[in-house]
């Protein structure tokens, strides 16, 4: 029997009552209970990153965050990453994440961890359209950055509504999206693996 991919995952937002940061955690607990995965949620504000700065990072070298972010994100098979939508785009520590993870960080790094790395997304929103908008920008930066983004993608709409207190999802139809994006992101990084 094949060991367990192992899962990052993060959302988009450091607000401790964020529904992205509640929906990852739903996501995760969907992946431990029923496909076995092994997940590890991690919350950007213990990975603080300076807004990017190309003369500071010149002079100052990468912040020693970025290095034990992309160690993590290299010790895992896949990432699982819910985005907020801030005025129809990613959030702002999102972008400046992404904008860090991208850079070298030292002599031995080529900047590549997320090169060629699985990723599934997903977005909350008590709006109409989940978040759908912050995916497509999401998508994108990601393509540009050589990730393997699988198609699937899930955004909640009403979030507001769709968590119990103990912070499952009250509704099956959003579960069930969520396990057939995980089972595409397992079989794609197991392919991987091989």
């Amino acid at each position: 029997m094949t060991e367990p991919i192992k899962i990052l995952a993060f959302a988009g937002s450091n607000r401790k009552e964020s529904i992205n940061r509640k929906l990852i955690k739903a996501a995760a607990d969907i992946a431990q209970e029923e496909l076995k995965l092994a997940v590890t949620v991690i919350t950007l504000k213990d990975y603080p990153l300076p807004i990017y700065d190309g003369d500071e990072e010149e002079t100052d070298g990468a912040p020693a965050n970025l290095a034990k972010l992309k160690q993590l994100i290299a010790d895992h098979d896949a990432v699982l990453i819910a985005s907020p939508e801030y005025n129809a785009s990613v959030t702002g520590l999102l972008k400046n994440t992404l904008d860090w993870i991208s850079r070298p960080a030292g002599e031995n790094d080529p900047g590549k961890v997320m090169k060629e790395k699985p990723v599934a997304l997903l977005s909350a929103s008590p709006g109409g359209l989940g978040g759908i908008r912050a995916l497509n920008h999401l998508r994108a930066i990601l393509l540009n950055t050589g990730t393997l983004v699988i198609p699937a993608q899930f955004a909640l709409s009403n979030a507001h509504q769709a968590f119990a207190e103990d912070g499952h999802l009250k509704v099956d139809s959003a579960r069930n999206a969520i396990t057939e994006l995980l089972k595409q992101l397992q079989r794609i990084a197991n392919g991987l693996k091989a």
